[in-house]
């Protein structure tokens, strides 16, 4: 599987502290080499658009479709208590 960064999700990007940007690379990490890592704890949160859900740590989110041979990055960032 490959990434591909939609150009709102690079506009996000930008906008993360350092540290979590880490992070958020070694979940993307985990999100290829399997989806299914207790730590990402991946779930569709929108079922019409095939939207899901994954985990940076307890704070952030990124939102992602799967189409193909690629995960598409939707979205990246705090997520709402």
């Amino acid at each position: 599987m490959r990434l591909i960064r939609t150009n709102h999700f690079r506009r996000e990007w930008k906008k993360l502290p350092v540290k979590i940007r880490r992070r958020a690379q070694k979940a993307l990490r985990l999100l290829i080499s399997n989806i299914r890592h207790p730590s990402l704890r991946a779930k569709i949160v929108d079922e019409t658009k095939r939207i899901w859900q994954a985990r940076v740590n307890g704070g952030y989110r990124f939102y992602f479709q799967i189409r193909d041979d690629a995960y598409y990055l939707l979205d990246i960032g705090p997520h709402p208590k």
